[in-house]
């Protein structure tokens, strides 16, 4: 409901998406495209937009992001990273992870697009070590993406309603991790955290944040933006790195 209802949260995108260098090629880490035991990119020249989704208002289903995709980009990353092995896909798209993003920050939808599946069989480690090594690109020109939430248990969510302690204690964690750039700390919170699975139920909403906090390089500088809640208890805490 962000593409079609105006909220802070995308006013705060399109600033940032008015201001952000032009990148060569988009790679988003959407938490809408688990791929069990492999992981695939998307290698088309125009990846449909996939209304991954239901319940919701038609005109939502109407939208559409008709950016190109980048599978010369997709085919690099596949040749370059040996472990894990990454195999093109053709059969996916730009999810609502990407798109409902992408729509605020890059409106002219005019910046080719490539998604990265996860596969949600392995561990934080792994994530964490492949958005390690998909940093490469990120020093070549392609800006790296990562949409998931830092809190996401939406049979917790009110309207309305009040953040509940475990939802800010468990944001505060993250900021105070990424601000020390601890990242054994990140790679460690699913199995240390206590309200882990409280604000993760399943992991697939938060292993993207480990993608973008792979991208530190130490002396990168943290910009944090949306450092709210929505409907009481999903974070909508951003960062940039830059």
């Amino acid at each position: 409901m962000l593409t079609i209802t105006e909220t802070p949260y995308n006013k705060t995108w399109q600033a940032l998406g008015a201001h952000l260098p032009r990148p060569k090629a988009i790679l988003s880490v959407s938490a809408h495209w688990t791929t069990p035991g492999e992981v695939r990119v998307t290698a088309m020249e125009r990846p449909q937009t996939i209304h991954d989704f239901g319940g919701f208002p038609q005109a939502l289903y109407e939208q559409q992001y008709p950016a190109p995709g980048a599978p010369e980009w997709a085919e690099r990353v596949c040749r370059d990273i040996s472990s894990p092995k990454i195999q093109t896909s053709q059969d996916w798209g730009l999810d609502h992870g990407t798109w409902t993003v992408l729509k605020h920050l890059f409106p002219k939808a005019d910046v080719p697009v490539f998604q990265l599946s996860l596969d949600i069989r392995q561990s934080p480690a792994f994530h964490f070590a492949l958005g390690k090594a998909l940093s490469v690109y990120r020093e070549k020109g392609v800006l790296i993406l990562g949409s998931g939430n830092v809190t996401h248990n939406l049979s917790q969510i009110s309207p309305g309603g009040r953040t509940p302690d475990w939802a800010a204690d468990f944001d505060r964690h993250i900021k105070t991790l990424i601000d020390a750039r601890d990242h054994q700390g990140m790679i460690a919170t699913k199995h240390q955290h206590p309200f882990y699975t409280t604000a993760h139920p399943t992991d697939e909403h938060f292993l993207p944040l480990l993608y973008t906090a792979a991208q530190d390089t130490g002396d990168s500088d943290i910009t944090w933006f949306n450092d709210d809640f929505d409907m009481g208890s999903i974070s909508m805490r951003s960062f940039i790195l830059s």
